[in-house]
């Protein structure tokens, strides 16, 4: 992209939408200067201006939901950029997935997910609802928010070396079930270290995203 083509206003910013590119999800809205668009383009990793403290800043600097930048467009008047991400974690500051988790309607305001059976705000209709990536998501929460009583956060808190552990207890579970036990629960014990897995995942910092990828390269 041309950054002359980009119409700064006369701050010198211009609006940001940030959308994940697997799901399509708008994640936030922000702003930025040339600056901001140059380190963007330079290092792929997304870059805004903050209007509030006068400062260039890079998005998981300081909480590592960073986000990977897959393309950046420019709209047809060339005034609002897109940015196109695989998103870390959440990209709220508020711990959720997103900034857009409260939904406006004719009987007043709520928070998405609080009904329908949903977790977290994650809904079966969500357009990116893959099993994976809701479960990495809510993994992502639990990293964050740390609430009482959960599994999931008590492991993260062990640090990888429990993940890892849980990791290699699933896998054998899975050999074993594999050999001598019926299909329910091999898919059971697979489940489980599919589980155990993404949380080591989460646990190390690596997006699912990039294993999502590692697998499209094994379809020869």
């Amino acid at each position: 992209m041309r950054l002359s083509a980009v119409r700064f206003g006369a701050d010198g910013l211009v609006p940001v939408v940030t959308q994940e590119s697997r799901s399509g999800d708008v994640l936030m809205v922000a702003f930025a200067n040339q600056d901001a668009l140059e380190r963007t383009l330079a290092t792929g990793l997304a870059h805004y201006f903050s209007r509030s403290r006068g400062v260039l800043w890079q998005k998981g600097e300081s909480s590592s939901h960073v986000q990977r930048m897959v393309e950046v467009r420019l709209d047809c008047d060339g005034d609002t950029v897109l940015y196109r991400v695989e998103q870390t974690g959440p990209a709220c500051h508020t711990g959720t997935r997103t900034c857009f988790s409260t939904v406006i309607g004719r009987t007043g305001v709520r928070a998405d997910g609080q009904s329908g059976g949903t977790v977290d705000g994650l809904t079966e209709e969500d357009p990116g609802a893959h099993v994976l990536s809701r479960l990495a998501r809510t993994i992502a929460l639990r990293a964050t928010q740390r609430p009482e009583g959960s599994y999931t956060a008590e492991l993260l808190s062990q640090g990888v070396g429990k993940a890892s552990q849980k990791v290699g207890e699933e896998a054998v579970e899975v050999v074993v079930a594999a050999n001598s036990e019926d299909d329910e629960r091999l898919a059971s014990e697979a489940a489980d270290l599919l589980f155990h897995l993404m949380v080591l995942l989460q646990a190390r910092g690596v997006p699912l995203d990039d294993v999502l990828r590692e697998l499209e390269k094994r379809k020869k």
